[in-house]
């Protein structure tokens, strides 16, 4: 069975001095979740969100917040991103040195726990922790900056993560999101090869029509492109 398809904006390309505007305006527009990119300038080299300025736009929006922890030290910020109102972590298995300890611990903390893969990590590296998770993240380019080209290549790997998924009978019970470059040249690529949360943070501020006309026309190119339901 395939998971529903969710539109998740990366507010990168947001005003950050009106982001309590901005998340409403994009609950407003349709989306189905928000995504905060915590970058700690080491892992990556932006800086990005810490906590409180999270918890200051958590009250702006009823939709679910995630963060995706670009950091070296996601043991030591959990906790503080949950207080701060994101029900899911998402960590980069390059980050943690006891991968299996920091998602169960996250789970421990009351969130939901999920994995990141940089291009260059395969996808076996999630293999053993998939009943940890409810969502492996598929980098669609290499993790620090906004805007970046989408890397094709990294296709074959949604897929893998898929069957892996399948293998572990877990498919039906985790999502695969995919982060980088989308678009809507690109959605449908990523959701034909299994992906079903998609990133976007350009596309949606840059569309033409706004971001109500952006969330819809992304949303349709995947629901299309999508595997029929087995």
């Amino acid at each position: 069975m395939s998971r529903p398809i969710q539109i998740a904006p990366s507010v990168l390309p947001a005003d950050f001095a009106r982001l309590g505007e901005e998340v409403a305006a994009l609950e407003a527009a349709g989306v189905d979740l928000i995504q905060w990119d915590v970058m700690d300038g080491c892992f990556v080299p932006n800086l990005t969100f810490g906590p409180d300025v999270i918890a200051a736009a958590r009250a702006h929006t009823s939709l679910p917040f995630e963060a995706h922890l670009m950091v070296v030290e996601p043991d030591a910020m959990a906790a503080r991103y949950i207080e701060a109102g994101c029900g899911r972590l998402i960590v980069h298995a390059e980050a943690c040195r006891h991968l299996h300890r920091t998602l169960a611990a996250i789970g421990e903390l009351g969130a939901t726990a999920a994995v990141a893969l940089n291009p260059a990590t395969p996808a076996s590296a999630v293999a053993h922790v998939l009943d940890l998770v409810d969502l492996v993240l598929v980098m669609t380019v290499n993790p620090g900056f906004g805007g970046q080209r989408y890397l094709d290549t990294m296709e074959p790997k949604i897929a893998e993560v898929a069957a892996l998924l399948d293998a572990a009978g877990r498919r039906d019970q985790v999502d695969i999101e995919v982060d980088g470059g989308i678009g809507p040249d690109t959605i449908g690529r990523a959701a034909s090869a299994g992906a079903n949360v998609l990133v976007a943070g350009t596309a949606l501020y840059r569309h033409r029509d706004g971001l109500q006309a952006a969330v819809s026309e992304l949303r349709d190119l995947a629901t299309a492109a999508a595997p029929s339901p087995s």
